[in-house]
Formats: structure tokens, sequence, C-alpha cells
């Protein structure tokens, strides 16, 4: 059983394809990129190299790719190839304009229609056992549940307001339908913030959730400057992520066509800055107004796509767990400051 990881080579899918290989020492991975590997992803792959596979060929133009996808004994997919066009955090970014409105094309192009050509190889493949699409928490409303101090469950408050949502859920209902028309075995998976190994700028995706930012500002030595201390979110460390997404692809049986995959419960900005402060004592933080902060967030916005996301299915059809927040985020500072040695 070998693994297809569209966008293998960016932030979460090139984690995901590192956890297949470790874990399974006997098989191989194709990546499916239009970017190579950079320096970053040459050595993260280093000591498993000899088993991975980049084809190089932009997912929207099968011709390039469908070939040499033929020559592998590919058995599952994990559909991660997008363009994630978004902008907060701090003052400078905020004031751009918004990156959708720069390649509304591209976003809609690459995000839906790639996936289409992806679902048309896949049902031709008659060897293929699992196609993973991988979704996005934007595809939720900004607010929800309905009732009070609950996580949000994967059935209602879908309401994507951006092209990125948009594409994201048009593209599960999409994914749906090829399963019913083809018998094919799928699921979509809807990730909560994830930041880790390997978030970096790349082509298709320049921005950092709060625990990234927040982690490399201590290490730095850098005053922490957020507007507020209350905003939330919950934070799923990379590899956490990986795992889930390997879970629900080997899973023997899924009874489910969405899976929240997300840690569950969310943390403030004070709490991570606590965090960080147990590994880098002495770690400076002001509050301060919007021009002059570094992490900005909208103490507003902590439920629905931006609270506690329920991952309850997950864990019913599947033995994955999430870490406790502080030691995933203590592990991805221990992994940074190893990284910068």
């Amino acid at each position: 059983m070998n693994l297809l990881i569209t966008g293998g080579t960016g932030f979460v899918m090139s984690v995901v394809a590192r956890e297949w290989l470790d874990r399974h020492p006997g098989r191989r991975a194709v990546i499916l990129d239009r970017a190579g590997l950079d320096t970053t992803a040459q050595a993260w792959f280093a000591p498993v190299r000899d088993r991975l596979t980049v084809v190089e060929a932009d997912v929207r133009d099968p011709a390039g790719w469908t070939a040499e996808l033929d020559l592998h004994d590919i058995s599952a997919v994990v559909h991660g190839a997008t363009v994630t066009p978004i902008s907060r955090g701090s003052a400078e970014e905020a004031a751009r304009l918004p990156p959708e409105a720069q390649t509304p094309l591209r976003i809609v192009d690459v995000n839906l229609m790639g996936t289409v050509q992806v679902l048309e190889w896949a049902r031709r493949n008659p060897a293929l056992k699992r196609f993973i699409y991988i979704s996005s928490g934007s595809v939720y409303r900004h607010n929800g549940p309905d009732w009070s101090d609950e996580p949000l469950p994967e059935d209602g408050y879908v309401a994507p307001l951006t092209l990125y949502g948009i594409s994201k859920f048009a593209s599960e209902m999409i994914v749906n339908r090829y399963a019913d028309l083809f018998g094919m075995s799928v699921a979509s998976v809807r990730l909560s913030s994830i930041y880790g190994p390997m978030d970096r700028a790349t082509g298709s995706r320049n921005f950092r959730h709060v625990p990234n930012r927040i982690a490399q500002m201590a290490l730095d030595g850098e005053v922490i400057k957020p507007n507020n201390l209350a905003p939330v979110g919950d934070y799923l460390h990379s590899v956490d992520a990986a795992r889930a997404i390997l879970a629900l692809a080997e899973a023997s049986r899924l009874r489910y066509r969405h899976y929240n995959v997300a840690s569950g419960v969310t943390a403030t900005i004070g709490e991570i800055i606590g965090w960080a402060a147990d590994r880098v004592p002495g770690v400076r933080y002001e509050v301060t107004d919007e021009s002059g902060a570094n992490v900005i967030q909208d103490p507003a916005l902590a439920t629905g796509m931006w609270g506690a996301y329920d991952i309850a299915r997950i864990e019913r059809d599947t033995d994955w767990r999430p870490r406790e927040g502080r030691d995933a985020f203590h592990d991805y500072m221990d992994w940074l400051a190893a990284s910068r040695s």
C-alpha cells in the first residue's frame, strides 16, 4: 500500500508524508506538487528520501502527472493541494489588501478544479481504497453552536464567507458526489488552526497561527505584543494532525463523510505565552493597541469556526487522540530550538 499526497511539499502535507514513511518502513509515498523540495523540505525528508517520489506538476493539468502516478501502486490518496489565502495576525498584514482579492481565479481554480482532476484520476484506479480530502474549519460560520460552551460539530453551522472556505466546501460536496457515483470510500477532514514543524512561507501559503508566532518570538528574545490576552483558538500540532489524517486513511471503516481534526479545546493567547515561558524563562510580553501589536486577534471571535471543534467522530472511528495543548506546544518549541542549532 503506497500513499499519494498532493501538495506534499508544503506545510501539513509534508508532515503527513514523513509520518507515513516513518510508520511504514516497507512502503513508499508519492508527492504531487507544483513546487519541488525546497531546502527545508530536503532536510525534512532526508532520512526517508529513498522511499519518496516527487512529481513536480500542476494538479490542474493531469497530462503532466497521470502517466507517472500510474507507475506506482497507489492505494490511498490524501488530497491537500490548495491555495491558502489568509492574512491576519499583525498590524502590517491587517492593513494590506486581502490575498483573496489579489488572485481570486487562482484560488477557485486550484482548490476546486484541482480536486476534480485528482478525483477523475482516482475513480479510474481500481486499486484505490481510500480518498481523504483535506478541508478546513473555514467552511464553518463565525458563530455557534446555538447552545453555549459546546464544541462545534460537523453537522450544521456551515456557512463559508471567503473564497477559500467556499472552494473548500464546494470541493467537499464534489468529493461526496464522486463517492456516490463511483463507489469510492472518501472522507473530508476539517482542520482547525494548525501549527508545528514545517510551517513556513511557500508559494501557496504564507500565514502562521498564534502558537507559531509566540514560539518564534520567545526563542528570538522578542517582546510579544498581543492586542489582547483573551482571544482563543483551537490549535493543533502538525504531527498530531498528520496522525489523525493517516488514522482516517487507514481505518477499516468510516461511518461519516466529514471529520473535524482538532484539539477539541481552546487556548488563549495568554495561556500560550505562559507555555512559552515554561521553556524560555523571562519571556517578555506587553498588551498594546493594534497599531503596535505583533499578535492581533479579535476577542469577540470565540465561537463557530474560531472556537473549539467537536472531535467525537474521529475518536469513535479511530484510536487517534490529540496531545494535551501544553505538551504539544513544548514539543514544537523543542523542535524549533533544535532546528536552529
